[in-house]
C-alpha cells in the first residue's frame, strides 16, 4: 500500500510538473498556462424524404446514440382557459403509450433498453428527446417516432398526470418565487400569451381531447427538426431516420407568436404570506437577441448582480450588511420577444423596504458612475472562459445549432461571441445601465407578511395592489 501510494505521487508529479516551476509562495493565478482554444465544431445537415432537417454528427467517443426531435409546439399555444395544456401535452407524450405499444408496454420497452427518455414543453417547442446504446438504435427510434407521431394519451394516464399538476398547483402557494415570478410576467406581459401560467381552473378545463386537438394541429413534419450524435456514421444516421420518420405526411400549422404590445404599468403588488421571510422581486421588459447591445448588457449584469459573490449587489446586500442569503440579478435574452430583466432577493419582513432601496442603489449607481477597469476585466473573462460549458459535448452543440437557426439568431453567433464580450468597454457598460435599467418604473412584487409589507411600502410614491393568493392558483 505504501509503494502504490508514492507512486501515485510522483505520477502526479510527472503530469503537472511540466505547467509551472511552483515554490512555496506560488499562487494559482500565477500559472503561466496556454490560451484555451475553443472551435464550433458545426453538425452536418440534411433532409428527410419528407423534409424534416437532421443536424448530424458523429461522435465514436462512447457506443451510444444520443437524438432529440423539437417540434414547434410550446405553450405559446395555448389558449388562457387552457393554460397548462402543454406541459400535461409533453408528460402524456411521455407516459400515454404510443403506436403499437400501450402505455404499460411502451414504458417496458423504454425500460428494456435501459434508455433515457424525455419530453420537454418550452415556450415555443416541445422536445422529445431519447439516449440509447447504439446497437438498439432501431429500436429505440421506432419508440421516439411513435410517441412523436402516434400518441395515445391513456385516459388513465392523463387524469394522473393532470392530477399531478393540479396538486403541484395547490402547493405554489408554500413557494413565495413561485407566485412573485407569475406575477411579475403577467404585469411585464400583460395581455399576452406569455403572461399567462397554469391554474387549477385552466388546468380543470383541459381534455384529452384538447391533447389530440394540439398534437393535430402543430405536430408534422414542417414543424419538426432533428438532432442525432453518436456512433454511427452519416449514410446510417440517414437510413434509420428516413425508416422512422421518411413516412410521416401531415399538414401541421406553425404556431403563432403575436406580437407584444408594451404598455407595463410600473408599480408595487403585494402578496400575503405569513412567514418570517419575504420574497423580493423587481423586473421589467429587457431586450431581444439580435440587439447589438446584448453582450455590453451581460457585462453589466455580471457587475451588478450575475456574478454571485463578485457582484455588486451580493457584496452590498449580503457580504457588507448580512440582509439576505441570496440576491441577484439577470437578463433573459428574448427569442421570439423581448425577454425580462429581473432582481430578485429574499430577506426577513422588517428588511424589506431596506433591501429594495439597497437594489435600486445599486442600478442607479451603474447607469450614473463609471465602472472600474478591474470590474469589467474579471466579467468579461468570466463570461468569455465559462462560454465552452454551456456545450459539454457535442449533442449540446447540435442542438445549440439547431436553436440559433429555428430561432433565427444573428450569423456567426457562437464563433463571435467571445470577441463581442471581450470587446466591450467602460462607457458601454455605464450606456447599457441607463438605456436598460429603469429602477423607479419597475414592477415591484413583495410576497411576505402584508401588515409588514404595507408599512415597508409607504413613502414609495408608487401605486400599490394587493394580491390574494387564492387567485393565483
Amino acid at each position: 500500500m505504501k509503494h502504490t501510494k508514492w507512486l501515485s505521487w510522483i505520477l502526479l508529479l510527472l503530469i503537472f510538473w511540466p505547467l509551472t516551476s511552483w515554490s512555496a509562495d506560488s499562487r494559482p493565478d500565477d500559472l503561466d498556462l496556454p490560451e484555451l482554444q475553443f472551435t464550433i465544431e458545426y453538425p452536418e445537415t440534411f433532409r428527410l424524404s419528407n423534409g424534416i432537417q437532421v443536424y448530424y454528427r458523429q461522435d465514436a467517443e462512447l457506443p451510444l446514440l444520443d437524438i432529440t426531435v423539437v417540434v414547434e409546439s410550446g405553450k405559446i399555444t395555448a389558449s388562457p382557459q387552457k393554460a397548462g395544456l402543454a406541459q400535461l401535452l409533453a408528460d402524456n407524450l411521455k407516459k400515454g403509450g404510443a403506436g403499437q405499444w400501450p402505455a404499460a408496454a411502451f414504458d417496458r420497452a423504454v425500460d428494456d433498453l435501459a434508455a433515457a427518455l424525455n419530453v420537454e414543453a418550452g415556450t415555443y417547442t416541445t422536445r422529445c428527446s431519447l439516449s440509447l446504446l447504439k446497437e438498439d438504435a432501431r429500436q429505440g427510434l421506432s419508440l421516439l417516432a411513435a410517441l412523436v407521431r402516434q400518441p395515445h394519451f391513456d385516459a388513465e394516464r392523463f387524469e394522473v398526470s393532470r392530477q399531478q399538476m393540479l396538486e403541484s398547483l395547490r402547493r405554489k402557494a408554500d413557494h413565495g418565487a413561485a407566485l412573485a415570478q407569475q406575477i411579475l410576467m403577467a404585469r411585464l406581459y400583460a395581455s399576452h400569451p406569455l403572461a399567462v401560467s397554469p391554474t387549477l381552473k385552466s388546468v380543470t378545463a383541459i381534455t384529452r381531447e384538447d391533447l389530440r386537438a394540439n398534437h393535430q394541429r402543430y405536430f408534422g413534419p414542417a414543424n419538426t427538426r432533428i438532432v442525432l450524435t453518436g456512433d454511427v456514421d452519416q449514410k446510417t444516421a440517414r437510413t434509420l431516420l428516413e425508416e422512422a420518420f421518411g413516412d410521416w405526411h401531415h399538414d401541421s400549422e406553425t404556431p403563432d407568436v403575436p406580437p407584444l404590445q408594451p404598455h407595463v404599468q410600473p408599480g408595487v403588488v403585494l402578496v400575503d404570506r405569513p412567514v418570517p421571510q419575504t420574497t423580493i422581486l423587481l423586473g421589467e421588459l429587457a431586450i431581444e437577441k439580435t440587439n447589438p447591445d446584448l453582450y455590453a448588457v451581460q457585462g453589466m449584469n455580471y457587475i451588478l448582480g450575475g456574478g454571485g459573490f463578485s457582484s455588486r449587489l451580493m457584496r452590498e446586500i449580503r457580504s457588507n450588511r448580512g440582509l439576505a442569503y441570496s440576491v441577484y440579478s439577470y437578463f433573459s435574452v428574448g427569442r421570439r420577444l423581448p425577454g425580462i430583466f429581473i432582481s430578485a432577493a429574499e430577506t426577513k419582513n422588517a428588511s424589506v423596504a431596506e433591501v429594495v432601496g439597497l437594489m435600486r442603489q445599486e442600478m442607479e449607481r451603474i447607469s450614473r458612475e463609471s465602472i472600474t477597469p478591474a470590474e469589467l476585466e474579471q466579467a468579461k473573462q468570466s463570461l468569455i472562459n465559462s462560454f465552452v460549458f454551456a456545450f459539454d459535448n457535442r449533442h449540446a452543440l447540435a442542438t445549440r445549432i439547431l436553436d440559433q437557426e429555428l430561432f433565427g439568431y444573428p450569423d456567426n453567433y457562437l464563433e463571435q461571441y467571445r470577441q463581442h464580450i471581450a470587446a466591450v468597454t467602460v462607457e458601454d457598460v455605464q450606456r447599457v445601465a441607463q438605456r436598460y435599467l429603469h429602477p423607479q418604473q419597475q414592477v415591484t412584487v413583495l410576497v411576505g407578511d402584508i401588515e409588514t409589507l404595507r408599512e415597508a411600502v409607504k413613502g414609495w410614491n408608487l401605486p400599490v395592489a394587493e394580491q390574494r393568493v387564492e387567485d393565483l392558483l
